[in-house]
């Protein structure tokens, strides 16, 4: 079974269940294109599916060691640590892959699932079009193969002039809640590319002549990643945003949001205790949600004298009245 050549097609046997959304005969080029995930990294399951398959004993006893609770840490070793893709895994299996039945193709290899974006851009201020901020993931791993992400990688490849190319996508609401009162300040914490669903904030009320907007944005480094850095000045000096930046990487010492957070503990507990601010943090769920909550606890307790526990006390009202929001992705 091929899986490069874009001239052998597949018809199943009229007793297998086919998925509604697939054509048929199609092409292997046009499945792995628009519907199957060989670069995905595959579960234990495609290895114990493929054990059942495999009519070499060398790869099937190979292919076990990797399904068995005892192999769990080989299979990492192998699979997961340098990322290997399904399709390395069914080259790395020859005869196993070449007995596979067709119409088990779709229960060896998942589905493309899709990709979700925040909306970075604000219908006030432009009510035709839809703007994503997104980063180009292309990494290398231990296997010196170059790694690009599947979405990214193919949504960057698209220029303007692609008129014939369409991007499918769809829309659901968001799980941050914005106040209705516009007068409302809101401190936003986005890191990279969480910065996304705040952008789209900011332009709102940019466009509305709206000021009440704080942002503390985080990345690598000024001439690196600082997204969007005409547009922040440019409303800053219109008197619509606050800016506070941390630019990890710049200077010998790292420095993260949470640090600027720190530093501005009296503008913060002012907006947060007097003025009714709503505080939201949006990015990476590793470890910034929680390092981002603990400064802001911290600003609780030298700010408004409070103890630890009624410093977490005030964060737990805060997000139970809908005043604290997060939204994070891994």
């Amino acid at each position: 079974m091929s899986l490069a050549r874009s001239d052998v097609f597949f018809t199943f046997i009229p007793d297998t269940l086919v998925p509604s959304h697939l054509p048929q005969p199609w092409s292997v080029q046009h499945l792995v294109e628009r519907y199957l995930d060989i670069r995905c990294v595959p579960r234990r399951s495609l290895f114990q599916l493929l054990a059942y398959f495999s009519p070499d004993e060398q790869e099937r006893e190979k292919l076990q060691e990797f399904s068995s609770a005892a192999g769990q840490e080989e299979l990492y070793t192998y699979c997961n640590r340098p990322r290997r893709t399904t399709l390395e895994v069914l080259i790395d299996f020859p005869q196993t892959t070449s007995s596979i039945p067709a119409d088990y193709l779709l229960e060896l290899i998942p589905r493309i699932r899709p990709r979700a974006f925040s909306i970075a851009s604000s219908m006030q201020a432009h009510p035709n079009r839809l703007q994503i901020l997104m980063a180009v993931v292309q990494y290398k791993t231990r296997l010196h193969e170059v790694r690009r992400g599947l979405c990214s990688s193919w949504l960057a490849s698209i220029s303007p002039e692609d008129a014939g190319k369409r991007v499918p996508l769809w829309v659901k609401k968001g799980s941050l809640k914005f106040p209705s009162d516009p007068d409302t300040p809101l401190v936003m914490v986005g890191p990279g590319t969480g910065v996304a669903p705040f952008h789209s904030a900011i332009q709102e009320r940019a466009a509305l002549g709206k000021p009440g907007s704080y942002l503390f944005f985080g990345c690598r480094g000024k001439n690196k990643d600082f997204y969007y850095e005409e547009e922040w000045g440019d409303l800053e000096k219109r008197g619509l945003l606050r800016l506070f930046t941390a630019f990890s990487q710049d200077q010998e010492d790292k420095i993260y949001v949470q640090h600027r957070i720190k530093e501005n503990g009296a503008c913060l507990w002012e907006l947060i205790s007097n003025k009714q601010a709503y505080v939201y943090i949006a990015g990476n769920a590793k470890s910034m949600p929680t390092q981002v909550a603990d400064a802001l606890k911290s600003v609780f307790q030298s700010e408004g004298q409070m103890s630890a526990l009624e410093a977490e006390q005030y964060l737990l009202m805060l997000e139970k009245c809908g005043r604290f929001q997060t939204e994070t992705w891994s």
